[in-house]
């Protein structure tokens, strides 16, 4: 290690090159991890929030609660207990006087069960009545307020906002909660329709009937439009970063090594082993990323804190560690590819020339 770092102090600037590579692929994995999280949790907040672990929903809906309908027929033989409860899901705008246009999600629960009881607001109360609704703290961002009136899709009937709710977010649409009953008016349901579907908390729970199907949580949201491939395309970026990376520190290892071939002849004629002259390689390598990890950490940190709100970014400690370990095995594989010529160096040969 003392080698590895005699060195690094005496050419300052070929390995603050290298630094500020490494430092700029760390801080766009902690930005792109992040945002990814981020992203990942606006879809599935108000499913985290009631705990589920089950859904309910017609056979022929794709295991999409946007496009399910369950009927009177369909759950009649429902074991609804505590842990169930109905839920109606219909895509809206929301408009108000001097206020901006909102695309939401509006879903209809019943008030004697656990999804409307669960409700964690963050000011104001509970809707109680069917012109009343409690909507997600972001539309606060947007200017929205207690006792505002609003109307969804462009109907002339006002509703008003009582509370706003945390972490009520499904597929990235802030979630607008009401009555069932305002949902099967805004539906134009027939009479017979109960609900979209039936969240279930109890992961034991099960009830299919010939057009309705018990779903695991796991699937139905990986079915939410969009939410794997947005997960599968940040995972092989963050991926390519980190092979970025190790071919980044490989090869400026290497051609460093072998502007170094005489010096280690030398040392190797001087009785220093070859394993020390391999840790001061690895030992340089781990250098070098750590303190590019710790800079674009620095730089993440201030970024995380400056970023407005509205912006989906969660840098939570699981990035922070798994960022800085993949970094740094990155960098001792990349390290070890220049060790071979180290260890074939022969000292007479190179002293010779």
């Amino acid at each position: 290690m003392f080698l590895a770092i005699k060195e690094i102090k005496h050419e300052k600037l070929r390995y603050g090159l290298i630094i500020l590579m490494i430092f700029l692929i760390s801080y766009l994995i902690f930005m792109l991890s992040s945002l990814s999280v981020g992203l990942a949790s606006e879809n599935t907040q108000a499913i985290e929030s009631w705990d589920a672990q089950k859904v309910i929903l017609n056979k022929n809906s794709n295991v999409s609660m946007f496009q399910s309908i369950l009927t009177k027929k369909d759950v009649k033989n429902a074991n609804v207990g505590k842990d169930e409860a109905y839920v109606g899901q219909l895509g809206i705008v929301v408009k108000e006087k001097n206020r901006e246009t909102v695309s939401a999600q509006f879903l209809g629960v019943k008030k004697n069960q656990f999804i409307y009881q669960d409700q964690k607001l963050v000011s104001g109360k509970k809707a109680t009545k069917n012109n009343q609704v409690t909507v997600d703290s972001s539309f606060r961002d947007k200017g929205y307020k207690l006792g505002d009136k609003i109307s969804l899709n462009g109907s002339s009937k006002k509703y008003k906002i009582v509370g706003f709710v945390q972490n009520a977010k499904i597929n990235i649409a802030p979630i607008v909660y009401g009555s069932l009953t305002t949902w099967k008016k805004m539906r134009m349901a027939a009479p017979n329709v109960v609900a979209s579907a039936i969240i279930s908390r109890d992961s034991s729970y099960k009830y299919n009937h010939k057009n309705a199907k018990t779903y695991p949580i796991a699937k139905f949201i990986n079915k939410l439009p969009g939410y794997t491939a947005q997960n599968t395309t940040f995972e092989l970026m963050i991926g390519f970063l980190f092979v970025i990376s190790l071919i980044i520190v490989a090869v400026f290892l290497y051609i460093l090594t072998m502007q170094k071939m005489h010096n280690f002849a030398v040392m190797r004629a001087q009785g220093i082993p070859s394993k020390t002259l391999v840790g001061a390689t690895i030992g340089q390598s781990i250098i070098l990323v750590a303190i590019g990890v710790i800079i674009g950490l620095i730089l993440m940190w201030i970024t995380n804190a400056a970023l407005p709100a509205a912006v989906p970014i969660s840098f939570t400690p699981m990035i922070m560690v798994g960022g800085t370990v993949g970094m740094l095995v990155m960098g001792v594989i990349g390290s070890l590819i220049p060790i071979r010529s180290i260890l074939k160096v022969d000292p007479a040969k190179a002293i010779g020339e």
